[in-house]
């Protein structure tokens, strides 16, 4: 199960210029490339992730959660 707290601490490394990690941890791997090589979209992708960290890690739990429970 994925942790908004552990997202919101990825989220911190794009200070230091690791931008998109915390959407790779969340399973989304082509916003997180696009996050990655643009700085966050300049940042400002970045500012509106903050906001959508708690419902990008509910939307990865549930999938894990249903891939589970149909396997």
């Amino acid at each position: 199960m994925r942790s908004s707290g552990i997202s919101y601490l990825l989220w911190c490394l794009s200070l230091v210029g690791f931008c998109g990690i915390h959407r790779f941890y969340n399973g989304k791997w082509i916003t997180g490339l696009l996050w990655f090589f643009t700085g966050g979209l300049l940042f400002i992708g970045q500012l509106i992730d903050l906001i959508l960290i708690p419902a990008m890690t509910r939307r990865a739990n549930y999938k894990t959660r249903l891939e589970y429970s149909l396997a």
